[in-house]
């Protein structure tokens, strides 16, 4: 089976992608899907697509917007109230603010 040096490049391309950092695959991923929306917004390809797909198009990234930033808010308010308190280093901190308050009042700093 021989490849075409397109399909040669492609697989390469393929190949990096699992190298790329994580705002990378985050670019490719928006700049993808700006790419089919535009196509069908515009019509670019002219495949005659029915009126309704791009009147559906059109709000999309707005569409996408809001949905990223409900998931976010979803996302962070979880993480705060399953944050976990971690009772013995705040002591350890405590009994080392302690120390030093002691080590400094030794030294002549008056608090």
């Amino acid at each position: 089976a021989h490849l075409w040096p397109t399909q040669c490049k492609l697989l390469l391309f393929v190949a990096e992608i699992s190298i790329m950092t994580k705002l990378l695959q985050w670019l490719f991923g928006v700049s993808l899907l700006g790419a089919v929306w535009a196509l069908v917004a515009f019509d670019l390809l002219e495949l005659s697509l029915p009126r309704t797909y791009r009147e559906v198009a059109w709000p999309m990234p707005l569409y996408l917007l809001v949905s990223f930033g409900c998931y976010s808010l979803a996302t962070v308010g979880y993480r705060v109230a399953t944050f976990n308190d971690c009772d013995e280093a705040a002591r350890e901190l405590q009994e080392q603010i302690k120390e030093a308050k002691e080590d400094l009042r030794k030294k002549g700093l008056k608090m």
